[in-house]
């Protein structure tokens, strides 16, 4: 990932409203949810989420996809990984020893990059 990309995302991110839509739509999975219900859990105006949800796709974090006449939007799970993997990737670098909070997190971020959304969320659950 790139700096300008991980700007981005952390960016989309650095809103109230906006990281607890991620988190909910994290928390649904790849099934995803309708941009109404998104609403009703946030107790947001669907004008006000549509921004909000505008800011995420274009940072890449989420994807919408046309279910009749319903927009469902889900997490996009490789682009979070990468974000983990990016903020994580030089952790504890300049340590003589790796502390035991760095291995664990890199190996299964490693591991969560390479797998397809549904194996990602059980190699690293604490990401999902």
């Amino acid at each position: 990932m790139e700096l300008k990309t991980a700007v981005a995302a952390l960016a989309a991110l650095a809103q109230e409203t906006r990281l607890a839509a991620y988190r909910l739509l994290v928390q649904a999975g790849p099934a995803g949810l309708a941009a109404g219900r998104i609403a009703e859990a946030l107790a947001v105006s669907p004008a006000t989420l549509s921004f909000h949800l505008k800011e995420m796709a274009y940072a890449g974090l989420i994807q919408s996809r046309q279910e009749g006449r319903w927009v469902i939007y889900s997490a996009h799970y490789a682009q979070m990984t990468a974000l983990l993997a990016y903020l994580s990737e030089n952790c504890c670098a300049d340590a003589t020893e790796a502390p035991a909070c760095c291995a664990p997190v890199q190996a299964a971020t490693e591991a969560a990059v390479m797998a397809p959304p549904s194996e990602a969320r059980k190699i690293h659950p604490a990401a999902h």
